[in-house]
């Protein structure tokens, strides 16, 4: 029986995926946006398992995102490697949802996949999803796509190839566009070479349930490009895109949203390429919703999936099954990891994972991620009191540049998460908890604090795009206790529940509709996904600390 993957192979917030191989050792860095540390790098030996290694951008000399946007910041990286040396190009988008965007392209380099990375080289700033292509006569040249604030555009879409200089780290000479559209907009572009042709590998369509992957060629990097066109791909109007990958007519596919690919070939010859792609929720906008009325919610964000895929006689790229739509399970490479080398992993969906943290290590697990800065000791500590984290109340919700904050990702539709915290504190502006979040302007926090009235008290708040609400009373606790806080997600629904041991919880608010931390429903950002966290304010200044006994997802 053949060895099969199933997708999607990182589960939750991977969005646009790179992929590459380096002898037996294969790599996939997703985006990260907002969330610190920058680019999710990914390890496996059979493209089944993977292990989250690390981020390259893990120094504040590199990456600042203090007071960007939610879903701004780290884009689209693209790694690769040449002649011993990894590179990661990438965007960090400081303004969006405006007229000017604001989109730096960096490059840093490394010789180990592990870091230590560069200090980042600028590139140059035409727009977002830059990716690096090093030709077999040793020249480089970076594609990305180009953004245009005119009223009206010029195109519907356009890409730019312009050559960069290793020596000097910058890019050199003309840049040229080698894409233009009116109707079909491409971006994520990644160009690599076969035999005689050059292939312009691009996603289309956006990044919502249109979404696709086309692939052009041409027998000069500079172009012209001609884009493959054949019957398989389904089109039901003029000026849509020709994929080769996507899900755009069959919501019933559990995989939507499928395109921005990346290709990697295997040491015997097989080709695969990973997606982006997303699993919707049961919810779905109100009719009258501000942005995407009665569109499907995806709480758990854009994820990365693997497609097995063949060259034609005529040397065009194809999913191996000969159509165009995302499949749930592929056909896994010749050779695969051994079992013993996997015995001793806790997999889920293809990817280690990290179930209970009792924080007894000296450093955090490379699982969670902070909100636009590192967790330094100002915001924590493993070492205050061994055997617990320390986190001390700095900023509030809404701060774009100092919340002491940690969260993980939403994975699935059907997740517990809970907590044991010990936290005394002396006024309301003082809180910590935990937290189910989209963004600054939406989650659901489960959290102590204390009322002038009530004393030491729990209670639950919403944010909604910035409309508050209180969904339980200031409920009293005991002073000198541990409190134990949990939250039950099934579905796109989320109930909370606290108490003063594990087994003798509590509920606490109404079975709530979470589906609101989502994509498609927060105001401002869609390019990430639900966090689960736990976090720490303190609005008058004092840095009131909390202590977390241990964490479990």
């Amino acid at each position: 029986m053949k060895d099969v993957i199933k997708n999607p192979i990182l589960r939750g917030f991977h969005p646009d995926p790179s992929i590459i191989r380096v002898e037996d050792d294969y790599y996939i860095a997703t985006s990260t946006f907002e969330w610190w540390p920058g680019v999710r790098v990914h390890h496996s030996r059979d493209l089944k398992h993977w292990e989250l290694i690390g981020y390259p951008l893990n120094r504040v000399s590199q990456l600042d995102l203090r007071g960007v946007g939610a879903s701004q910041g780290v884009w689209a990286p693209c790694l690769t490697y040449d002649q011993g040396t990894f590179y990661l190009v990438y965007t960090i988008v400081k303004s969006f949802y405006c007229n000017m965007y604001d989109t730096e392209n960096y490059l840093v380099t490394a010789k180990d996949i592990r870091g230590p990375w560069s200090e980042p080289a600028p590139l140059n700033n035409f727009g977002f999803d830059p990716s690096l292509f090093h030709d077999d006569d040793g020249r480089k040249y970076m594609v990305s796509m180009v953004t245009d604030h005119r009223i009206p555009k010029k195109y519907a879409g356009r890409l730019l190839l312009q050559e960069y200089d290793p020596v000097k780290r910058a890019m050199t000479g003309p840049a040229k566009d080698i894409y233009q559209a009116d109707r079909i907009f491409l971006e994520g572009p990644h160009i690599f070479k076969r035999k005689d042709w050059y292939y312009l590998f691009a996603a289309d369509t956006g990044t919502g349930e249109g979404h696709g992957q086309s692939i052009l060629r041409s027998k000069s990097v500079w172009g012209p490009y001609e884009m493959f066109q054949a019957d398989f791909m389904e089109r039901t109007e003029e000026g849509e895109a020709y994929s080769i990958l996507t899900s755009r007519h069959h919501e019933d596919l559990l995989l939507q949203k499928s395109g921005h690919c990346d290709l990697v070939e295997t040491k015997d010859g097989e080709w695969y390429a990973v997606h982006l792609c997303g699993r919707a929720s049961k919810d779905k906008n109100p009719k009258d919703a501000e942005r995407f009325p009665e569109s499907r919610r995806y709480m758990i964000g854009r994820e990365t999936a693997i497609q097995k895929m063949r060259w034609t006689e005529d040397d065009w790229l194809i999913l191996d099954d000969g159509t165009n739509l995302p499949k749930e399970e592929v056909e896994a490479p010749v050779k695969a990891s051994s079992r013993e080398e996997l015995a001793d992993m806790d997999w889920a969906g293809g990817a280690k994972r990290l179930i209970r943290d009792d924080f007894d290590k000296e450093t955090l697990d490379l699982d969670y991620q902070s909100l636009r800065i590192p967790m330094d000791d100002h915001y924590l500590s493993l070492k205050a009191r061994p055997g617990w984290l320390r986190m001390y109340g700095r900023s509030g919700l809404s701060s774009r540049f100092s919340q002491t904050l940690i969260a993980r990702r939403m994975t699935e539709y059907h997740m517990e998460a809970s907590a044991c915290m010990e936290f005394a504190p002396d006024v309301f502006k003082q809180m910590a908890g935990l937290i189910f979040l989209y963004d600054t302007d939406n989650y659901l926090y489960l959290h102590v604090s204390k009322d002038e009235e009530v004393g030491k008290c729990i209670t639950l708040l919403k944010a909604e795009n910035k409309k508050y609400e209180y969904l339980a009373d200031y409920l009293p606790i005991k002073e000198d206790r541990a409190i134990y806080l949990k939250l039950m997600i099934e579905e796109n629904w989320a109930q909370f529940y606290y108490g003063y041991s594990e087994e003798g919880m509590q509920k606490i608010g109404p079975y709530v509709n979470a589906g609101f931390l989502s994509d498609e429903a927060c105001r401002e950002g869609w390019f990430t996904g639900a966090m689960i966290g736990i976090c720490c304010q303190d609005l008058t200044g004092f840095g009131k600390y909390a202590d977390f006994d241990y964490f479990k997802v």
